[in-house]
């Protein structure tokens, strides 16, 4: 008995993919490759060397390298048709794995903590089974395998906006797009919409406030940057409780405060450092100018003096409802309305909006918990993991319907 199957048979949860077992073991063996050797935003080189090897395994030919560290793989049906797009990231994180398992990193302090390697298994193998598939295939599927995910923006490129402006929603233009993500409170077997926003856009804060040193035996000769930060740390929570409509979800938190350099000094300096993130565009807009207004107030009260730098990072992931309405009713036809649920929006930030302001794009959770064996660690812990069933089942859930809306999908 294969691994796989092993694994599986632990379960009363039976995958029935139509793939074979071989298939199956491949997506373990993809998956787990991946898991042991994660690569850093921008420095996926060699992950993207085995997308590209895997690729060529299959016999897909129309093979390209995008922005730097990107793939792009183009599957032509035998039949007209849309053009879908699929997108998988495939970075890691700086993160210490702490698993206990054969295929931990090799790579010290980096981890696919956030399930990438999954993602990037689970487009494999759907590209494994449109590339055999493809006397059914209407149209055409584009699989885009994404770098710099996980990039900060005021640090590096984050790799949806590089990859659109490549040109890869081009030549042909996508007609409609598609994610997933592991979801660690959702069961294996189980995929989640849902309506409306689906991640939170964010946008980066960094306040810098300036005001006077002066002895700690002599507060009153300067300007004391740290009182004046904290006192803006404070006021800065009252624009979600008091600026945004309650109905709507807005989050402002404040992570990194610097100041001083001697304990009996006042600090003529402090930096605080923190995100907005909110689903609407207007909640982001409102936060920041907020932001702005409370710091140079705050500022001005205390005899301080402030700059306020805002980076705009991901927008607000929100699925074209046609297209989301169309993927759930095919899913739930096919699978069932147990198996296709309902979940929470979430704020942490995602840049496939990048994609999916472009073209009409469906952003969907894929379920990777048991918790009768433990595999229930949120996304960006050191102990993360996943139940690697939901590979097949990722592959089982979405190759007949890539088929299906080739045929159905009119944009």
């Amino acid at each position: 008995m294969s691994e796989l199957h092993s694994i599986m048979s632990e379960s009363d949860i039976s995958v029935d993919s139509g793939l074979s077992q071989v298939a199956e073991e491949r997506l373990v063996a993809w998956r787990r490759h991946l898991h042991a050797h994660p690569e850093l935003s921008n420095q996926e080189e060699q992950t993207a060397r085995y997308i590209e090897a895997q690729l060529e395994a299959m016999g897909v030919a129309d093979i390209q390298r995008v922005a730097g560290t990107g793939v792009v793989a183009l599957i032509e049906g035998a039949h007209p048709g849309a053009t879908l797009g699929w997108r998988a990231d495939i970075d890691a994180l700086p993160i210490l794995e702490s698993n206990e398992v054969a295929y931990r990193s090799t790579n010290p302090g980096v981890m696919h903590a956030c399930g990438h390697d999954v993602h990037t298994s689970v487009g494999l193998g759907l590209a494994a089974q449109l590339q055999a598939r493809r006397g059914e295939l209407h149209g055409r599927v584009k699989f885009i395998f994404q770098p710099a995910e996980e990039a900060s923006p005021e640090d590096e490129p984050i790799g949806a906006e590089k990859m659109v402006l490549a040109g890869v929603l081009e030549a042909p233009r996508v007609d409609a797009i598609f994610a997933l993500h592991c979801m660690p409170t959702l069961d294996v077997g189980k995929i989640g919409y849902t309506s409306g926003g689906v991640w939170a856009g964010s946008d980066l804060v960094e306040i810098t406030v300036h005001g006077q040193k002066a002895h700690g035996a002599y507060p009153h000769e300067g300007v004391d940057a740290v009182l004046v930060s904290a006192h803006l740390v404070c006021a800065l929570q009252s624009i979600v409780s008091r600026g945004v409509d309650a109905r709507r979800a807005c989050v402002v938190t404040i992570g990194q405060v610097r100041a001083g350099n001697s304990y009996n000094i006042l600090a003529d300096r402090a930096e605080l450092t923190g995100i907005v993130r909110a689903f609407a565009e207007e909640d982001s807009n409102l936060a920041i100018a907020q932001v702005r207004r409370i710091a140079h107030n705050i500022c001005e009260g205390f005899g301080a003096s402030c700059e306020v730098k805002i980076t705009q990072g991901a927008r607000p992931v929100i699925n074209d409802p046609v297209l989301q309405k169309q993927t759930v009713d095919a899913l739930v036809k096919r699978f069932g309305a147990e198996e296709i649920v309902s979940h929470e929006a979430q704020l942490g930030a995602e840049d496939f909006a990048a994609f999916s302001r472009e073209v009409p794009g469906c952003y969907l959770f894929l379920g990777i918990r048991d918790a009768s064996r433990g595999i229930v660690n949120a996304l960006h812990t050191p102990n993360f993991n996943v139940d690697e069933r939901c590979l097949a089942f990722g592959v089982a859930r979405f190759a007949p319907i890539l088929l299906e809306l080739g045929r159905s999908w009119k944009a």
